[in-house]
């Protein structure tokens, strides 16, 4: 029997807490999911890919199910190349569904790929990427935010 295979592109940074309940509802409908980092020479990140890989990898070590891996595509493109049955989206608001509905619309149009889209839990829904990397920025403490054992230095 064939794997089911769920690419799961970082919508929001992994690093921030509240990434991991997604990745375990997701492991729920497939078999094996592969976290995908997008590498865009354009887009300024706080931390390097390496970095990101290390940290997401370290979180998963003891989850054979779970695959951490950079590409430098189209999602879509990414997924067909690592035979993903499914693209995983999560999402923290009502706000963001029409939004990543379209892309999901997008990417079934383009690959016949279908989306799954899971909502982040209500305790996480305040937390985004962007504030947790504005936080660093100011020095400030986000362990608050993070999943426990991820190491960022």
């Amino acid at each position: 029997m064939k794997k089911r295979i769920a690419l799961f592109p970082g919508t929001f940074d992994p690093f921030t807490i509240g990434h991991q309940s997604l990745v375990s509802r997701g492991l729920a409908l497939v078999d094996e999911i592969i976290i995908s980092i997008g590498i865009n020479e354009k887009k300024q990140t706080y931390f390097s890919i390496e970095k990101r890989i290390e940290a997401i990898s370290n979180l998963y070590k003891d989850e054979p199910r779970v695959k951490v891996m950079s590409y430098n595509s189209l999602t879509v493109d990414f997924a067909n190349e690592v035979g993903a049955a499914f693209i995983l989206r999560g999402i923290r608001t009502v706000n963001d569904f029409e939004y990543e509905k379209s892309i999901a619309d997008v990417n079934r149009k383009l690959s016949g790929i279908e989306t799954f889209i899971l909502f982040t839990e209500p305790e996480h829904t305040h937390i985004s990427s962007s504030i947790v990397r504005e936080l660093l920025n100011y020095g400030k403490d986000i362990s608050q935010f993070v999943p426990k054992g991820t190491n960022l230095y």
